[in-house]
């Protein structure tokens, strides 16, 4: 191997390696001045739970969903690409998955619909339409 073959190479890789590098370094540094601002505000006395609010999930079924189905199309075009190779158990690995996913996904619909149902079942009920208690209600 000549050496601007070594240095191609060599350049190749570094190329690969840049956006990890830089992924990282963003990471550490917003870590860092999380870290520095949380240090500030518990010198400040400010309570923790004031902080940070809370981070709004959304629904969890459909995140479940789309990685099911991506799994699924990725196994299939791998399969239809690799049809008679021995590399064709990647993609039923693949397919697999992704149908794994989108059951969990319908699975977690399922019940999250039942469980918002449920609670608004109970409300109902409850004849408060606020979800307040009625002890809460006498303390106000």
């Amino acid at each position: 191997m000549s050496p601007e073959e070594a240095f191609g190479i060599f350049l190749v890789l570094i190329g690969c390696a840049a956006p990890i590098i830089v992924i990282g370094l963003v990471y550490y540094l917003k870590k860092r001045l999380e870290h520095k601002q949380i240090m500030t505000a518990i010198e400040k006395g400010t309570p923790l739970s004031e902080l940070r609010p809370p981070k709004p999930n959304g629904a969890l079924w459909v995140k479940n969903l789309t990685v099911g189905i991506a799994l699924l199309a990725i196994g299939l075009g791998w399969g239809f690409v690799a049809f008679g190779d021995e590399s064709v158990i990647v993609a039923v690995v693949l397919i697999g998955v992704g149908v794994a996913w989108i059951v969990r996904g319908l699975l977690n619909r399922k019940y999250e619909v039942q469980n918002q149902f449920s609670a608004r079942k109970t409300v109902a009920q409850s004849g408060n339409p606020g979800g307040i208690s009625a002890s809460e209600t006498c303390r106000q």
